[in-house]
């Protein structure tokens, strides 16, 4: 049974979405730069780098994007079914649900990265296993968003979105703009942040910063009328 929109009657959510699409650049940063040529939150890249693998470009590998893809994969699965079931709850408590187990398997990774060495990256089973909790809980991430059908605020993806802000425009406005404008920004700050963090503190840094901000945002939107509403019927 298809899940309704959720009530678009308070800012509360779109707010949320924006913070979450930050911790997507804190990801990707970490997964792109740290871990190899992988993306944990962006499976668009993964595919292409797939591709460059094939073609036997130096640098790119099969194993790190299969992870991801399938751990990606492993993830929305696994948000489907808790969607699924927490269908008559209320909303804010089917997506606290989902972040403390999102923020769990970020800080976990978090924890682990503390052992990679990057320019090394080693030791490999390491990498794979941050790997392997980043795209779970990305795509746990992403299939959770889905559900929600909120507007250009999908929080790990941009092509959408930027294809929005240039083919709806019509004389001087563009409809949604500050919220697309938004989600570009968002992720492209969350990007730098979590390049910097990289160099300045280690991998663990913008992985356990990207947990903190997933887990108190979503608690921040428990304060707002709409948290209350059940998400599904």
């Amino acid at each position: 049974m298809s899940t309704p929109p959720v009530p678009s009657s308070s800012d509360a959510l779109p707010r949320l979405l924006l913070l979450l699409s930050a911790t997507t650049g804190l990801v990707d940063a970490a997964s792109v730069l740290g871990l190899g040529k992988v993306f944990t939150a962006n499976m668009t890249g993964n595919v292409v780098f797939l591709g460059f693998a094939a073609a036997g470009t130096s640098g790119f590998r099969f194993a790190p994007a299969l992870l991801a893809l399938a751990a990606f994969m492993m993830g929305a699965w696994g948000a489907g079914k808790l969607g699924r079931a927490q269908s008559a709850r209320p909303l804010g408590q089917w997506l606290m649900r989902a972040a403390l187990t999102e923020a769990a398997l970020l800080w976990v990774a978090a924890a682990i990265a503390t052992t990679i060495d990057v320019a090394a990256q080693a030791p490999e089973p390491a990498v794979l296993a941050v790997i392997a909790l980043t795209g779970f809980a990305m795509g746990l991430r992403n299939a959770t968003i889905r559900q929600l059908k909120v507007p250009d605020l999908t929080t790990t993806v941009l092509t959408l979105t930027i294809t929005g802000i240039a083919a709806d425009q019509t004389g001087r406005t563009t409809p949604n703009f500050l919220r697309r404008f938004g989600a570009v920004l968002a992720i492209f700050a969350g990007a730098t942040v979590g390049a910097l963090l990289l160099r300045l503190g280690g991998l663990a840094c913008p992985l356990a910063l990207a947990g903190l901000i997933v887990l108190g945002a979503t608690f921040a939107f428990l304060r707002s009328p709409v948290a209350a509403a059940p998400h599904g019927k």
